[in-house]
């Protein structure tokens, strides 16, 4: 798919503004935000931070406002939480970092003088919100960062960022936090990541980080996306943080402790810059890690396909009809022979792989038959 964001491509002309805000922290780590999903207490804002003040954190994150799916749930303890955000800022000496989603936000977080905010997911599906945010926040020279919406949508994830640069907003980058789906996999979120990778290859300056909390869903799946995310040349992380995970008021499962968190940071493994191999070795992870990714998807896909050869068994077994259909598997072989042919596979490779295959497609029928 082509993209035409004349805008957003002449920001992106000058590397040096687009990752300036980056550069200028000269940091020897990636970028790490970080704190409660949700402000709850003063003591525990303030208490979550000081277990962080000294770690590889540069952002205290904590959420003020809440967009929850249903009425009745906590929707976060407003603009009061604010004011713990400042206190952590002087107590502590940390950066502070919130979400917004309306002009109203935009406005208190600038009052207290939070340092970085995000647009949410739920926000970015909207460009009226997006604009709403946009000209609110117009020529700030605060960090602005945006997460994908919760649709896999390129365009409007971008149309986001082009809406936020026409408003002279100079300080930006993206989080990539997966995307909802109706099939239930073992992320809350989907990667997508093939999506993340072609946002990277045609804005390699557009500053990104990932949120593998939001991705994953659950705190022991968070190491390995952050790995993944770190092997694709991701800038940074957002995890969410707690002293007391399980009884956190929002989102329990996917929060880690501070001392889980600085262990997290200190097991991934990052490549140094000063390692004359540094440049090869974080290509080759990058494309390692691509293959691995699409692996997962081709295991993913043959799973369904299998399910879909279950039904296919039970309803040959009710109508009494043979396993194999010779007229079926001779067109689906021509079939997938040419559209390999169009993708680079030679024929010898794709007949191989479609016979073994239809070969497990044809033990999944006759054990249901059988069965």
């Amino acid at each position: 798919m082509e993209f035409n964001f004349e805008i957003l491509l002449k920001i992106m002309e000058n590397k040096k503004e687009l990752r300036g805000w980056l550069d200028d922290l000269k940091l020897d780590h990636p970028l790490v935000i970080a704190g409660p999903c949700s402000a709850e207490t003063e003591e525990q804002v303030l208490r979550i931070a000081h277990e962080l003040k000294d770690t590889d954190v540069n952002y205290y994150r904590a959420g003020i406002w809440k967009p929850r799916t249903r009425p009745g749930m906590f929707e976060g303890v407003g603009a009061l939480g604010l004011k713990w955000l400042q206190k952590v800022k002087d107590e502590t000496g940390m950066k502070t970092a919130t979400e917004v989603a309306n002009a109203a936000h935009v406005k208190l977080a600038l009052e207290h003088d939070v340092d970085l905010l995000w647009i949410g997911a739920r926000s970015t599906v909207s460009p009226f919100i997006v604009q709403e945010i946009a000209d609110a926040l117009q020529g700030t020279d605060k960090i602005i960062l945006v997460k994908n919406p919760v649709n896999p949508d390129l365009p409007l994830w971008l149309g986001a960022i082009e809406r936020l640069a026409t408003a002279n907003i100079k300080k930006l980058g993206v989080i990539h936090r997966g995307f909802s789906t109706y099939e239930k996999t073992k992320y809350r979120n989907n990667p997508e990541w093939q999506l993340a990778i072609e946002l990277q290859t045609k804005f390699p300056d557009l500053p990104i980080i990932n949120d593998p909390s939001h991705i994953t869903g659950k705190r022991d799946m968070i190491f390995d996306v952050s790995q993944t995310a770190l092997d694709l040349n991701f800038d940074g992380l957002m995890i969410e943080t707690h002293f007391d995970p399980d009884n956190a008021w929002s989102d329990a499962s996917q929060q880690v402790t501070p001392k889980v968190l600085i262990q997290i940071m200190k097991d991934l493994k990052i490549k140094k810059e000063s390692d004359p191999e540094a440049d090869y070795n974080k290509q080759l992870d990058n494309l390692r890690a691509q293959i691995d990714i699409v692996d997962n998807q081709i295991i993913d896909l043959l799973g369904k396909r299998m399910k879909a050869a279950d039904s296919i068994g039970a309803l040959k077994k009710q109508k009494n009809v043979a396993v194999l259909q010779s007229k079926r598997w001779n067109e689906i072989l021509g079939k997938m022979v040419l559209e390999g042919e169009s993708k680079g596979l030679s024929e010898e490779f794709v007949l191989k792989m479609f016979k073994a295959i239809h070969q497990e497609s044809i033990n999944h029928q006759e054990k249901i038959i059988n069965g």
